[in-house]
């Protein structure tokens, strides 16, 4: 499992991260997602625990709390959804879209 934390200052590091959510047990993993183009913190990250006990019990205090200036969105991250590659589209459907 891993914990979707949103709502971050774009000052955010991963050492933080890891700081607040070791309060609730042993972190294994933070992710900071960065934009490609400008290299900044998109404003969430992906934390991944121990256990799934740990993982609980941090989302349930730090959901809603209020961090670096920001209330934070924290919940189990959802898996990620299959998207077709950017740019390619199926002549098929050439038709059905707009240009």
């Amino acid at each position: 499992m891993s914990i979707y934390v949103g709502n971050l200052s774009y000052e955010t590091t991963s050492d933080e991260l890891s700081q607040a959510f070791g309060k609730y047990g042993t972190v294994k993993n933070v992710h900071l997602p960065t934009d490609r183009e400008t290299g900044r913190m998109r404003g969430f990250a992906f934390v991944e625990m121990q256990a799934d006990t740990e993982e609980d019990t941090a989302i349930e205090e730090l959901d809603g709390a209020e961090w670096m200036g920001r209330t934070l969105k924290v919940n189990k991250a959802k898996p990620r959804e299959e998207r077709p590659a950017r740019g390619s589209f199926d002549k098929r459907d050439r038709n059905s879209r707009r240009y």
